[in-house]
């Protein structure tokens, strides 16, 4: 397994379904559907799914899928917090800047035009 880059590495830990508690939940964000330049990873140690550890990670260049010195602090992150299953969002699920704080609630992001008036995927 040393072989695979990280991003091959978080995918087949996702492909390997529920292995119990700790979960830790891998989620995309990006300007636009194409380049992610920001990663959100929470880990839950129950069934309530109450987040009780979160990191983010971005990168103004490169997608953030393909960095691998991100993909590499994201699987750190997550073996630190002995995390046994993994769930990976698909896609890029949304705009990388958050409501009420890079811009005001109820508004639209000025610099991700792109993700105005869109359904984001689940």
């Amino acid at each position: 397994m040393a072989d695979r880059t990280p991003r091959e590495r978080l995918e087949r830990k996702a492909e390997r379904g529920f292995q119990g508690y700790p979960i830790g939940t891998v989620a995309f964000y990006g300007p636009d559907n194409r380049r992610a330049t920001k990663v959100a990873v929470g880990i839950s140690h129950n069934d309530r799914g109450t987040v009780r550890e979160m990191e983010r990670w971005f990168s103004d260049d490169a997608d953030v899928r393909d960095d691998a010195l991100i993909g590499g602090q994201v699987l750190s992150f997550l073996q630190h917090h002995h995390v046994r299953s993994v769930v990976v969002g698909r896609g890029i699920l949304g705009c990388p800047h958050e409501e009420g704080i890079d811009y005001p609630l109820g508004g639209v992001c000025p610099n991700c035009p792109y993700w105005a008036g869109r359904e984001r995927p689940i």
